[in-house]
């Protein structure tokens, strides 16, 4: 069973999969930097400051300003961050997209390469051309 586990650990796939998962959660925080330092103060200017403090109270008993206070007050519908999480998802899925695009237009320009090259004749068949040349100058 050890071995059998040794195996599966060392085939490619599965290294391969732990890099990227490794690489996809820096990546996500790189993400999330983006979206809550940078591009939700931007959209927050056109009502607030901070907007992940939009939030709806269910209860009268909530009365506070910020979300933090606002839930220890009482129940709060808190959609601010949820749409926070939404942003933050659709840019992460663009670049994601644009890279995997960059990478597909980066192996068809490899491929046309390839094909542009001739293929190299095999090694029996030049030996025969140099046997027939030799034989042509005699």
């Amino acid at each position: 069973m050890l071995k059998e586990f040794q195996e599966f650990i060392s085939k490619g796939n599965v290294m391969d999969l732990a890099v990227g998962v490794i690489i996809g959660g820096a990546f996500g925080l790189i993400v999330s930097s983006l979206v809550g330092d940078i591009i939700m103060p931007i959209i927050g200017m056109a009502g607030s400051a901070d907007f992940s403090n939009y939030f709806v109270p269910l209860s009268d008993a909530v009365t506070a300003t910020s979300l933090e206070e606002a839930k220890k007050q009482g129940p709060v519908f808190a959609y601010g961050n949820f749409i926070t999480v939404v942003i933050n998802f659709l840019i992460l899925a663009w670049i994601i997209f644009l890279m995997v695009k960059a990478v597909n237009t980066m192996r068809k320009k490899l491929e046309k390469e390839k094909a542009a090259e001739p293929a190299a004749p095999a090694a029996d068949v030049v030996l025969l051309t140099e046997i027939r040349d030799l034989l042509a100058k005699k």
